[in-house]
């Protein structure tokens, strides 16, 4: 197929689902929209190896080197413009963005999130510290949501979501494995794949 949505990763740490949308890309499950950049918010994250590895143009954009959010936020828009990209995805993105950035890509950025939101969701919440919240609390589902992002931390629609079992002596660490491997490696391609399909029809 000619024309394929272009498509920016923002990562920050390992990369694990980077690497499960270039899988899902090269099994034809992303069929529609192809990566063509990876943006890490840290210089030392593994996510550049895997971008690496994988012949996808990659860069760094530090929130701690710019005076202002809005300053950082600029060098993101040009990052992206430069590139030409029509579909943004968090995948482990650390940085939060604010109105200023997500109004410019409205429906345009997809956010993958170890939870069942609208539960453990929302500032503070990433990380480990979703599984940590979610086995306190003692809940016997959780799960992972894909959802577009907009001002609101975990706020924006909910697109896909899929429950993942809590058992008996999982720690964190156990809990955050499963939830990627059953949850968020299926649910971000298919979410990308199915917006990149939307995009495709508009236009």
């Amino acid at each position: 197929m000619l024309n394929k949505i272009k498509i920016a990763v923002f990562v920050s740490g390992g990369g694990t689902n980077l690497q499960a949308l270039i899988d899902a890309q090269k099994s034809g499950i992303v069929n529609n929209g192809k990566i063509v950049l990876v943006v890490a918010s840290n210089p030392s994250a593994y996510a550049l190896t895997r971008a690496k590895e994988n012949d996808i143009p990659s860069c760094v954009v530090q929130r701690k080197a710019f005076a202002s959010q809005e300053a950082y936020e600029k060098a993101l828009v040009e990052v992206l413009r430069e590139n030409e990209i029509e579909l943004i995805v968090l995948a482990g993105f650390m940085s939060i963005l604010s109105e200023g950035f997500t109004s410019l890509y409205p429906g345009r950025i997809l956010n993958v999130h170890p939870s069942l939101i609208p539960s453990f969701c929302g500032k503070g919440y990433y990380g480990l510290k979703v599984h940590e919240a979610a086995l306190s609390y003692g809940v016997k589902v959780t799960g992972a949501t894909v959802h577009y992002v907009n001002e609101i931390p975990d706020g924006g629609e909910i697109l896909l979501q899929k429950a993942v079992e809590v058992k008996e002596g999982d720690t964190p660490e156990v809990l955050q494995r499963r939830v990627m491997e059953q949850a968020e490696w299926v649910l971000l391609p298919k979410g990308v794949e199915m917006v990149c399909e939307k995009l495709q029809k508009g236009r």
